[in-house]
This record gives C-alpha cells, structure tokens and sequence, in this order.
C-alpha cells in the first residue's frame, strides 16, 4: 500500500490545528524588505489570528502594509502538517481589544505589548505530508 506524500488538509482541520497550537510565524513587509518573526497568538471567536505587540518593527511593517502571511507547522513521528493564513492585520481598539486580552496565551517574554492586532483571514491553506524514515549523511 502506497500513501500520497502531501494531501490537503480541510478547511475543518486547518482551523482545528490552528487552534491547537499558540506559536506561530508572522510575515510582514517592511519597506522593501520581507520579515518573518515567532509570535504567541490565539484565534477569537471571529476565527482571526490575535496576537500582541510592542511599538517597533512588527507594528511599523503591519500599519504600513496591512497584508501578512501566518504560518504554524508541526510534525509527529512521520508526519508532517502545516497552515497557511494569507490575510489582512488591522489593530484593536477599545471593546474588541478587551475580548482579546480574554484569550487564552503564553507569552514567550514579559513586557509591555499593548497593541493587540488581529489578522483577518482571506485564505487559508493547510497540507499534511508523509515524511520518508531518517538516512545517514
């Protein structure tokens, strides 16, 4: 019996992984550059990708290009999956803001992050993939 080496996972299981999980990448452009960074996040009850931050780059690259990408991926035993979110971020203000600091997060570092973002998702992807066993070098 052969398995698919990468089969598409369901809008369902895309957004089951993503709310599994609390650590992900975000992709950003900053200028002409493109960044990507870990970040702690949660999903609300709107289905969007919340996370928090401090004034800085992160913040600079998002309300200058509103568009990101958001990535999670995990691995076990020989299996691979990942999600893909391709969005748009927009920051939260007042009452939005407050349900958002009721959200579930481990934050890496303590510090003043008093900007809660939330990415809006336009697509999400999310694939599995059959890993082979290790080889030598």
């Amino acid at each position: 019996m052969t398995t698919t080496p990468v089969t598409d996972l369901s809008s369902t299981d895309a957004r089951e992984m993503l709310e599994r999980h609390e650590l992900g990448r975000l992709a950003f452009h900053l200028g002409d550059e493109v960044h990507i960074t870990p970040v702690n996040y949660a999903v609300d009850r709107y289905g969007r990708v919340v996370l928090r931050t401090a004034e800085g780059s992160k913040l600079l690259g998002m309300t200058m290009d509103a568009d990101v990408a958001f990535e999670i991926d995990e691995v076990d035993g020989f299996r691979a999956r990942s999600v893909v979110i391709r969005g748009r971020a927009h920051v939260l203000r007042g009452a939005e803001a407050e349900e958002a600091d009721l959200l579930p997060r481990r934050p890496w570092l303590e510090g003043m992050r008093e900007v809660v973002v939330a990415i809006t998702v336009d697509e999400m992807t999310g694939r599995s993939f059959t890993l082979r066993p290790p080889t030598s070098v």
